[in-house]
């Protein structure tokens, strides 16, 4: 841990991937989140959310914290955002905000004794960047005061889904933009009419979730109030290991640290703690009521994505990500297609989907988790048919990459190449293969798929046998080091 990421005392942004996004099932899942689904453009949310700091000039190149099982898709998203993050801190199990930010801050105060950082979360939409830049010079500012901040964005409206921060007095003395303000406390989601009268007071403002602080003053205040968490944290981190592109925590260390947030843990019972006030086209993307909010709409106020044709709908959200979706007459409904699930919800009740989600896994459904396409380091594959003892898949493999050296107890499979050059190990055997070429894989014979090429290279995958699942597989080697 011992590399050069910057100039002292520059604002680091820390960009935390760890949560499941299980509101905006059936797109999000939990081994491909809303965070690294292209939900408001083109770009993912954690593409969008690297992008805003792509000045190299005012920032260092952004810390990411990620879950193990996410290290590679995120890894592929930034370079194809062509962002190269300075530090890639896998998790191996999550904890919430609170460890997620003490990691941040040992790593960077390891090498900048002055460092801020700026934690905020990979899934949030910011409409207005300028005023995002002022609010953060603001921040600086304050923070470099000895002031742990929090943004607070200015409510339109008594939503009942977000925490609030009452607004104390103002800081006086400061350099900088804007105005900071004392917090006068936190807020938990309050009920509606409770949420009116935040709205109609004008002193209170809904807490973004997003943070900037000195690395080495949120250290000496979370030992003091949370002194078994930092010490866990210090541990996780000073046992770590470089793996490939990524940092990897120490797993029982980490493990045996307690679960809370940032709010909870330290900014609650800080006495030091500011608000900037910002107006910035904020929106935490949080339920698919908030995404119809922040889209654009047709006349009629619905926002149509992908394959959608409608007669006589207003004021809905449909979606289509595999196939035509068509609605006739329909009103302030959320209609959300995937190759594999459909939701169909009121508007206004978008907030409850997460519960349907915990019912999938109660009735054991691999639906709130996966996808029918599965991503994996070397490329993805993609479940065509299942049946009686056998199983088709997709199986897509990028340039250079290649699968691991394995074998199966319980399947055989034969492999149809479709598009581009493929290079197959089979026991003691090495076999090129070409389009419209295959090879028969035995039960039991240790065998690797291979792309040689400079092109995606597409497999048709035939498997057969008593037991077909992704647990039967023995793992001899492995440039992934899965």
């Amino acid at each position: 841990m011992t590399e050069n990421i910057g100039r002292k005392g520059r604002v680091y942004p820390v960009i935390l991937s760890g949560g499941s996004g299980s509101r905006l099932w059936p797109v999000s899942r939990s081994q491909h989140p809303k965070q690294l689904q292209p939900l408001i453009s083109n770009f993912s949310m954690i593409q969008e959310t690297a992008l805003r700091f792509a000045d190299s000039s005012r920032y260092p190149a952004p810390v990411i914290i990620c879950n193990n099982e996410h290290r590679f898709i995120i890894a592929e998203q930034l370079r194809e955002a062509d962002v190269s993050p300075s530090l890639q801190i896998l998790e191996p199990v999550g904890r919430n905000t609170a460890p997620a930010a003490a990691v941040a801050a040992l790593c960077l105060s390891n090498r900048d004794a002055e460092a801020l950082l700026l934690l905020m979360p990979a899934d949030h939409a910011i409409a207005d960047l300028k005023a995002f830049e002022s609010a953060i010079e603001t921040a600086a500012g304050v923070a470099r005061a000895g002031h742990l901040v929090t943004f607070g964005i200015k409510p339109d409206k008594p939503e009942t889904g977000f925490g609030y921060l009452k607004q104390g007095p103002e800081i006086a003395g400061l350099a900088g933009p804007g105005a900071a303000h004392r917090v006068e406390r936190f807020v938990e989601k309050p009920d509606l009419a409770t949420a009116e009268a935040y709205l109609s007071s004008g002193e209170y403002f809904w807490n973004s979730g997003i943070f900037l602080f000195q690395a080495s003053l949120f250290l000496e205040i979370l030992g003091r109030l949370r002194p078994a968490m930092l010490d866990a944290c210090r541990t996780a981190v000073a046992r770590g290991k470089h793996d490939l592109d990524f940092f990897r925590l120490d797993a029982d260390a980490f493990m045996a640290c307690e679960s809370d947030s940032i709010d909870y843990a330290v900014m609650e019972h800080a006495g030091n703690v500011a608000m900037v006030p910002v107006d910035m086209g904020w929106n935490d993307v949080g339920s698919w009521a908030s995404l119809w909010e922040i889209g654009e709409k047709d006349a009629q106020n619905n926002l149509l994505h992908g394959d959608v044709i409608v007669s006589g709908a207003r004021d809905s959200y449909i979606r289509a990500e595999s196939r035509l979706v068509t609605a006739i007459g329909v009103e302030n409904l959320v209609i959300i297609e995937t190759a594999d699930a459909v939701l169909v919800a009121p508007r206004g009740q978008t907030q409850l989907v997460k519960e349907l989600v915990d019912e999938l896994k109660t009735r054991n459904r691999d639906e709130h988790a996966a996808h029918r396409r599965v991503y994996r380091p070397w490329g993805f594959y993609e479940g065509i048919s299942e049946g009686d003892r056998h199983q088709v898949k997709h199986l897509m493999v990028k340039p250079g990459a290649k699968l691991s050296l394995q074998m199966h107890h319980h399947r055989a499979e034969h492999w149809v190449v479709v598009r581009g050059t493929a290079r197959v190990t089979r026991d003691d055997e090495i076999h090129l293969l070409s389009e419209n070429e295959s090879i028969y894989l035995p039960l039991g014979c240790r065998h690797r798929l291979e792309n040689p090429g400079k092109l995606p290279l597409s497999v048709i995958e035939v498997q057969s046998g008593g037991y077909l699942g992704e647990d039967d597989i023995v793992r001899f080697e492995d440039v992934y080091q899965r």
